[in-house]
């Protein structure tokens, strides 16, 4: 009889992300690793056990560009759902999206961002970006307004 291959279970793996504002620029980092290179995204990643949630922003941002920013609050969250050609789930990621000020520090490239840079809020669309990326930042550009 034949038998299924086993798959492992997948579970949802809880990440942040902060949309740094300097001058009403966002910033964004250009994916340099296997899942989504060469996307634009928010500069971000995985909350290590024992870490709230805008401290681990605030480290992810640092790390992944070197920029150090003020996190203001939770602008939302995003589901990263993806599937292989099967349907078959491979990877989910339960993003919190955080709207934070920059502080100091000049942006720069590493091992996870092939590229960085300021971008207008309102033209985010003409770049090609992580999916939800354009609605998160709308709604840290409006908490960074009212800060």
């Amino acid at each position: 009889m034949p038998t299924s291959p086993i798959r492992p279970t997948i579970r949802p793996v809880l990440a942040v992300s902060a949309a740094v504002f300097r001058d009403g620029k966002v910033l964004l980092a250009q994916r340099g690793a296997k899942l989504g290179r060469g996307l634009w995204t928010l500069p971000g990643g995985r909350v290590e056990p024992g870490e709230a949630l805008a401290d681990a922003a605030a480290r992810e941002v640092m790390e992944e560009v070197g920029v150090a920013c003020a996190i203001i609050g939770v602008a939302g969250a995003l589901d990263i759902i993806h599937r292989d050609a099967d349907g078959n789930l491979t990877t989910h990621f339960v993003v919190v999206c955080h709207a934070a000020e920059w502080r100091a520090g000049e942006a720069a490239i590493g091992p996870e961002a092939q590229a960085v840079g300021w971008f207008d809020p309102d033209t985010l669309t003409q770049e090609p970006m992580t999916e939800g990326l354009a609605g998160m930042v709308a709604a840290a550009a409006r908490m960074s307004r009212e800060s």
